[in-house]
């Protein structure tokens, strides 16, 4: 049980770490278009962002995830 709620964590970080780094992006293209700047793309910036996203989410959905697995899905759902 624990491994889905690790990779419920992995995926949701991983998607809104990419997610946030393309908009990111493409609202850094935007805006040098907009101000007349050229575009610089720092991919080690890029993955050092998407890296430490992840590893917040799932950090914080380890814990939780653990947590979670060793609780009687009968009493989880009495208690809310």
């Amino acid at each position: 049980m624990l491994a889905q709620f690790l990779i419920e964590a992995v995926l949701l970080s991983t998607l809104g770490g990419a997610t946030g780094v393309l908009l990111g992006a493409g609202f850094g293209a935007v805006m040098t278009l907009a101000l007349q700047t050229p575009f610089v793309f720092d991919l080690r910036v890029a993955l050092l962002a998407f890296l430490f996203s992840s590893a917040i989410g799932v950090g914080f959905g380890y814990f939780p995830a653990r947590r979670a697995a060793t609780l009687d899905p009968i009493h989880a759902l009495r208690h809310e």
